[in-house]
């Protein structure tokens, strides 16, 4: 079991059980410079492997990794779908469905959270993850059980 830890050691805090935003995916493959080091974090939750995601992370990383940019530098509709397909290969992924929107509900309701974090949270809890990666949401917060820690906080140039 890897044990959580807030220090940014290669990244080592990475819990056995944690949850990525899509934030963590787009920033894994920013062809920005000002973004270099949030790369470099994002690159490394990673590589670790072990995460669960959620068909919205899913959807939300294709919609956005296929958009051009000033660098030239979007994916082609292939490249993304080959990258999830990788994620997929070694991660779990949670399926939005009736519960899971009822779930997000009631968080959005509770918690006063942006509508589209709270499916993202529901996914989390549902795969039993205790932690969620994201610069999203705020660093620290628990919402029944899960845990929020922003990743690049260490890391902002």
């Amino acid at each position: 079991m890897r044990k959580f830890t807030t220090e940014p050691i290669c990244n080592s805090w990475v819990s056995d059980v944690v949850f990525l935003d899509t934030n963590i995916l787009l920033y894994a493959i920013s062809p920005k410079e000002a973004e270099a080091n949030k790369r470099a974090v994002a690159e490394r939750i990673i590589l670790a492997g072990g995460f669960g995601l959620s068909t919205q992370v899913m959807v939300e990383f294709y919609v956005n990794a296929i958009k051009p940019t000033a660098q030239g530098t979007g994916f082609t509709s292939q490249q993304a779908q080959c990258y999830l397909d990788t994620l997929l290969l070694f991660n779990r992924c949670q399926p939005t469905d009736s519960e899971l929107v009822m779930t997000a509900i009631r968080l959005h309701q509770r918690f006063r959270i942006d509508w589209w974090d709270a499916p993202i949270l529901a996914a989390a809890q549902r795969l039993g993850c205790s932690h969620l990666l994201s610069e999203d949401f705020s660093h620290g917060q628990v919402y029944d059980g899960v845990t929020v820690v922003n990743p690049f906080l260490e890391t902002a140039a």
